[in-house]
């Protein structure tokens, strides 16, 4: 029912479609179950992988506590910072906030950050069934810890396109043993000092890193939180895995030794079924697959991650998949499967382009765009400092969050002047081009309410000869259609005519390749300011980013909370105490 009157909600003009959502909201509440939560974030000392690090926790755990529900459930969460010296905001990646723009979590888009010894109370509803995640959303500090998974559930009596016997949530994630601020500072310093590859590879936040000759108070090998992660199956059954990857740099393979994987669902959106033998997945990507434990059950097998795309220097990550009753988290006898190459680059965009809509799950995108918008990405350098750059724009984040600007009329805080929608076509993507011309900009993308948008994302050289790096591109507030890939540049004339408007999968995150294009189309139906970025950390750090606006004059005026930075501190004296979410 909430699915059809979201359907009717999304066909209907600007004015009606604003009442049209909170009659969605008001009948998915009926239906629905309240989960409040309150999350205490603090620095912990963890030795997820046998190293000694201060972590970023949430109630002592990191990775942080998986949150489970039903569609149309609403979630509250109340966080309570306990950091001593840095600010926290927590980013509900794939929930498009519809009616609840102001919980998206994005510090200078939708709220000012929660400081040291203060509470921000999210609340929005999980609108979809699927496979998404949380995590921070402040500097870089998602790679000190901070992140989860949401695992959705369809609500009573509906039922999903697959059928499983038990499942398994998997966090995947990469460790650096530096801090986040040591590594910005590097980032952001002249000249440009890169951070380097990851120390682990982590397996629902536990890895094993070398300790030898390394002090057992910095590296113990014997610590249990270190101990890999286990898995159990049952001979004979199936089980659905739902993966998430909370990388801050690296895009990874994952397989498990002598088991096939069906592919079912990508980012809360169900996938036409095809097998696998390593999933590539992408920093912000969700997936889930189906396993069959019907191997022999006289052994264990091995579960691995490693890193692709970029030269390694990183060991493969492992856990265990434990058949039971005959076994108890034993390693395996065997040597851990290596994996794919890392530069096996066209076997990674045949599994990109081979994921299509499921056939009874198929939501047809508009056959024509109102506007496309061509983004070129490119590492650039500006006033001495290397950035990476959208059209030769390397965007940064104002002191006062984006929405809230608007909600007040504040022309001051923001770049008035349109972004680019296009660069120039004569760019030579293959060569290291002299990009040293690159701007920095607040800019936004302006878009009709309501209008059908397609945005081209054409990779480049960087400025290192024989490198193009994969970029995994992530659109808050929204589902998008992915339309195709590319090799080469994208020619609008011709590339355009090959689009995929029969059975292409929507998601909310998406591989760029390298020297290739990746072509996405979206609905800008959702009310309000919503980011697009990179998922990797240090690009995401050094500008590559763009912001969509659309409608958003018919979001609420901004809760109290959402403020105490920019222009917005001389507002809270304003307002009442008792805050809202």
């Amino acid at each position: 029912m909430t699915d059809e009157l979201l359907l009717q909600c999304r066909k209907s003009q600007a004015m009606v479609l604003t009442l049209c959502l909170i009659g969605v909201l008001l009948v998915s509440s009926a239906e629905a179950v309240v989960h409040n939560l309150t999350w205490e974030i603090s620095y912990q000392y963890k030795y997820l992988d046998c190293y000694k690090k201060l972590s970023v926790a949430i109630n002592g755990m990191t990775p942080g506590p998986e949150i489970s529900a039903a569609e149309g459930d609403t979630i509250i969460v109340n966080v309570i910072n306990n950091l001593l010296m840095e600010n926290v905001a927590i980013h509900w990646h794939g929930i498009r906030q519809i009616g609840s723009q102001w919980s998206d979590g994005t510090d200078g888009v939708t709220q000012c950050a929660t400081m040291p010894g203060d509470t921000f109370t999210y609340q929005f509803v999980v609108d979809k069934a699927g496979t998404y995640m949380y995590h921070s959303h402040y500097g870089m500090q998602r790679e000190a810890g901070l992140y989860g998974m949401i695992k959705v559930s369809p609500r009573a009596g509906e039922s999903e396109p697959f059928t499983y016997d038990g499942e398994h949530s998997i966090v995947l994630s990469d460790w650096y043993h530096s801090s986040p601020y040591e590594q910005a500072t590097n980032l952001t310093s002249i000249p440009y000092q890169w951070i380097g590859e990851p120390q682990s590879l982590l397996i629902n936040g536990r890895g094993k890193y070398d300790c030898a000759n390394l002090d057992a108070t910095v590296c113990n090998a014997t610590n249990p939180e270190c101990l890999r992660s286990n898995f159990t199956v049952s001979p004979g059954l199936t089980y659905r895995l739902r993966i998430a990857s909370l990388t801050s740099l690296s895009a990874l393979s994952f397989q498990i030794e002598g088991h096939n994987m069906t592919v079912v669902e990508a980012d809360g959106n169900y996938v036409a079924p095809f097998a696998t033998q390593n999933l590539y997945i992408y920093s912000g990507e969700t997936y889930s697959v189906l396993i069959t434990a019907n191997q022999s059950s006289s052994r264990n097998y091995w579960i691995t991650t490693n890193v692709v795309s970029r030269k390694p220097a990183t060991p493969v990550g492992s856990a265990i998949l434990n058949y039971i009753p005959n076994h108890s988290g034993d390693d395996p006898s065997t040597i851990p499967p290596p994996g794919p190459l890392w530069n096996d680059t066209e076997s990674r965009k045949a599994q990109s382009a081979s994921i299509k809509a499921e056939k009874d799950h198929i939501q047809s995108p508009p056959s024509t765009s109102d506007k496309t918008i061509l983004l070129l990405n490119t590492q650039n350098t500006f006033q001495g400092r290397t950035v990476w750059s959208l059209n030769n724009v390397s965007h940064s984040l104002p002191d006062t969050p984006y929405l809230i600007a608007l909600k007040k009329n504040w022309t001051d805080v923001f770049d008035q002047a349109p972004a680019p929608e296009s660069y120039d076509q004569g760019y030579d993507i293959y060569s290291v081009a002299n990009n040293t011309n690159a701007i920095s900009s607040t800019s936004i993308y302006r878009l009709t309410f309501n209008s059908t948008v397609d945005v081209i994302l054409q990779n480049a050289n960087t400025m290192t000869k024989n490198d193009s790096e994969t970029h995994p591109w992530h659109l808050h507030g929204h589902d998008f259609w992915v339309l195709g890939y590319g090799d080469d540049k994208f020619n609008l004339s011709t590339d355009g005519q090959k689009f995929n408007l029969v059975n292409p999968i929507m998601k909310n995150t998406v591989p760029l390749h390298p020297y290739g294009w990746t072509a996405l189309r979206f609905r800008a139906d959702n009310p309000g300011v919503w980011i697009f970025h990179c998922h990797i950390e240090p690009h995401f750090l050094l500008g590559m980013t763009v912001l969509f606006e659309s409608g958003s004059e018919m979001v609420a005026d901004p809760p109290q909370q959402n403020m105490g930075c920019g222009k917005t501190k001389s507002l809270i004296m304003q307002q009442p105490s008792s805050v809202s979410p």
